[in-house]
């Protein structure tokens, strides 16, 4: 059952993905200048830094937070399209996820609730072990 729901929202996410458009926004401004140069200058200056002195956390510290300003950046200006489809093709889409997620947890759920036993929980009658 779990590979059944994990194919089904494989078939879903492709399907989704494959009606879906990216594109990236106007640029990076700021007071009507462009800025992509000001936000290289913590990732420079610290590789600068980390080029002088390797175990400097200052250096570093520059470098992880010039790096996170570029890749925030450039994911705040990307715009998301859902592709014009058909209703039918949307419907299918998100079934095939829907139903896949559902298969997916009840898989991974406990067992009946009456039994009182969870996934691989053995009874003190029964063995795990197998001849």
């Amino acid at each position: 059952m779990f590979l059944a729901g994990a194919a089904m929202v494989v078939a879903g996410g492709y399907l989704f993905l494959t009606h879906v458009t990216v594109t990236s926004g106007g640029g990076w401004h700021w007071y009507g200048y462009n800025a992509f140069g000001l936000s290289l200058l913590p990732l420079l200056v610290g590789i600068g830094i980390i080029f002088y002195d390797g175990s400097s956390l200052l250096g570093w510290a520059l470098t992880a937070a010039g790096a996170l300003i570029i890749v925030v950046g450039i994911l705040a200006n990307l715009r998301v399209y859902f592709r014009p489809t058909s209703l039918f093709d949307t419907i299918m889409i998100l079934g095939l996820n829907a139903g896949g997620i559902g298969l997916i947890v009840r898989s991974i759920r406990p067992l009946a609730a009456g039994s009182g036993r969870g996934v691989g929980e053995v009874s003190a009658g029964e063995s795990d072990h197998t001849v």
